[in-house]
């Protein structure tokens, strides 16, 4: 009991330490741009002192549901303190670095700033430009580099734990498939960025066979550094469109797809979500995490408007007032459930 309670005080320690971090470094960060730049200074509106208690109450309840998941063994307690610390350490120069030209971007209106080098026909056009301001979009190996620790100061250190809430309704979902071999299920991450949600997955259904899909070479490369470097089951990477997966017809048991919807149009929303429906087996498990919406969360209404007017995300507005839910029975799926968690929601849903 004593080295339970000493590990939960470790776990609040650590994502304290984490908060508090991302806040001074947005502080400090607001200040200097004040300085420097004052044109590209943040369109947010101040923060009441009642909406940060409802902030903060929130946080706690995501960190108390993350412990007590950790507990019940639905992923190993030791992810909860996983983190490349060094590598983060060791980037978070380039982070300051780069803000005057995040801050420039953001003066100028200047969204389609990315890599001349790339091949602009295999992407589609609305992945073509900075999203957050950041440098490069999703099109460089110095993006990937920069943004693991750049949603993590973002969320102030809440980002994993949003993450992990898609593990217990995956878990849930491949009980339907108990009686086949464990390293006979597939499970799908699609949009799997630089892998944070993959490693998670596989620490938590280590047997499994997993695969990830994303548009972005760079970011791939940087999960497969992240990923396949241990000892664990080799994971499966693989550039494509989340339109037009390159999987066979009911060839998947479980899908996950996080914080990508918020990034796409509302046609490209459906389009995705149809193809999940397709790829699928039939008793097949789809997850799907996003950004809370007005819908479920009005009390933050406020830091959802600030949100797209401070960082260059064009389709956020009209995700926070698209009805998901409505989409994904559209789309042929059973909606089992939906839940929200701080800044992030998630649907559980099966193909029957």
């Amino acid at each position: 009991m004593a080295r339970a309670d000493l590990a939960k005080l470790a776990y609040k320690t650590l994502q304290q330490g984490k908060s508090i971090a991302g806040l001074a470094h947005k502080e400090i960060s607001t200040k200097v741009m004040d300085l420097v730049i004052p044109e590209g200074a943040s369109k947010a509106r101040k923060i009441s002192k009642e909406l940060f208690i409802k902030l903060r109450d929130s946080i706690s309840q995501l960190e108390n549901i993350d412990w007590l998941e950790a507990e019940e063994g639905i992923y190993p307690k030791s992810q909860l303190f996983e983190a490349p610390w060094i590598e983060w350490a060791k980037r978070y120069p380039l982070v300051w670095i780069d803000l005057p030209l995040t801050w420039n971007r953001r003066k100028t209106r200047k969204t389609r700033d990315i890599p001349t080098k790339i091949d602009q026909d295999i992407y589609p056009d609305y992945y073509l430009q900075n999203f957050h301001h950041q440098t490069d979009g999703y099109l460089s190996d110095y993006s990937a580099g920069l943004y693991d620790l750049q949603v993590e100061i973002l969320f102030n250190g809440t980002a994993d734990a949003m993450r992990r809430r898609i593990l217990a309704p995956l878990n849930k979902g491949l009980n339907d498939f108990s009686d086949k071999p464990k390293a006979s299920i597939r499970i799908l991450d699609v949009a799997t960025g630089t892998g944070r949600t993959l490693k998670q997955i596989q620490s938590s259904i280590p047997k499994a066979e997993l695969l990830g899909i994303d548009l972005s070479e760079s970011y791939l490369r940087q999960a497969n550094r992240y990923i396949n470097s241990g000892k664990g089951n080799l994971v499966q990477l693989l550039r494509g469109n989340a339109e037009k997966m390159p999987f066979n017809d009911s060839s998947i048991h479980a899908l996950t797809c996080v914080f990508l919807f918020h990034e796409l149009p509302r046609k490209v929303r459906q389009n995705v979500l149809e193809e999940c429906f397709r790829v699928l087996k039939l008793g097949g498990t789809l997850v799907l995490a996003d950004s809370i919406q007005i819908a479920d969360s009005p009390h933050f209404e406020q830091v959802m408007e600030d949100f797209h007017k401070t960082f260059h995300e064009p389709y956020y507005k009209d995700y926070i007032y698209d009805d998901i839910d409505k989409r994904i029975v559209e789309s042929g799926f059973t909606l089992k459930e939906s839940n929200s968690y701080f800044m992030t929601k998630v649907w559980y849903a099966r193909k029957e």
